[in-house]
């Protein structure tokens, strides 16, 4: 599918990056993403960790990013509000609970479904940890809880950084279940970072980056 010919939520055009001393990652590079689910895909050294954290605002490059309208450069706070993402290996949350980090997480985004919330919860099997402190609960535990936060909320770009890793398989399974529900919802683009290619849930698009 051309993404440029369906309503873009993401456009980024002329991008360009590189770490200090490095080669770089991006150069003049533009994209434009719809609604749906679009997945990178790329194997290690590809750069997809980094491409999610120049889409979230979290690092700048050259070029102009936009998600809904709002403008990186230009409007930075409403930009950065458009995005939900979090690092998979932060420890920024480990001292609260998993419903205070969902209620961090959630904050300023004015179209949460905290009932969808709750449902995700239970289907992760998260219930009987939500007022655990996050440092108790596993690897995987942490990642169903961010999960279910970024499944549940209303901003117009989610970001995934490999979403399966560390589930069961059950989780994996509901996970499926669950994007493929949101495949279809209008203006709202969901990313998924991985290296393996995903065939278990309808793809808007899929951009490939070269390995290193």
């Amino acid at each position: 599918m051309n993404s440029a010919a369906i309503a873009s939520i993401l456009v980024v055009k002329d991008l360009s990056f590189a770490y200090a001393n490095r080669p770089a990652l991006l150069s003049a590079w533009s994209v434009r993403i719809g609604a749906g689910l679009t997945q990178l895909y790329g194997g290690d050294g590809s750069g997809k960790s980094t491409l999610l954290r120049l889409f979230a605002g979290k690092l700048l490059g050259e070029g102009q990013l936009s998600v809904a309208g709002a403008r990186l450069h230009v409007e930075p706070e409403t930009y950065r509000q458009n995005v939900f993402f979090i690092e998979p290996g932060t420890d920024a949350f480990n001292e609260v609970s998993a419903t205070e980090c969902t209620l961090s997480l959630s904050a300023g985004d004015s179209r949460f479904d905290a009932q969808k919330w709750r449902a995700l919860a239970e289907g992760f099997s998260l219930t009987p940890h939500l007022d655990k402190p996050m440092y108790m609960l596993s690897t995987g535990s942490k990642r169903k809880v961010w999960l279910a936060a970024a499944l549940a909320s209303g901003r117009a770009l989610t970001l995934l950084d490999e979403p399966t890793s560390a589930l069961d398989a059950n989780s994996i399974r509901f996970l499926w279940r669950v994007l493929s529900d949101s495949a279809g919802q209008p203006g709202r683009a969901i990313v998924i970072a991985s290296a393996e290619r995903i065939d278990s849930v309808p793809l808007s698009s899929l951009i490939e980056l070269p390995s290193s």
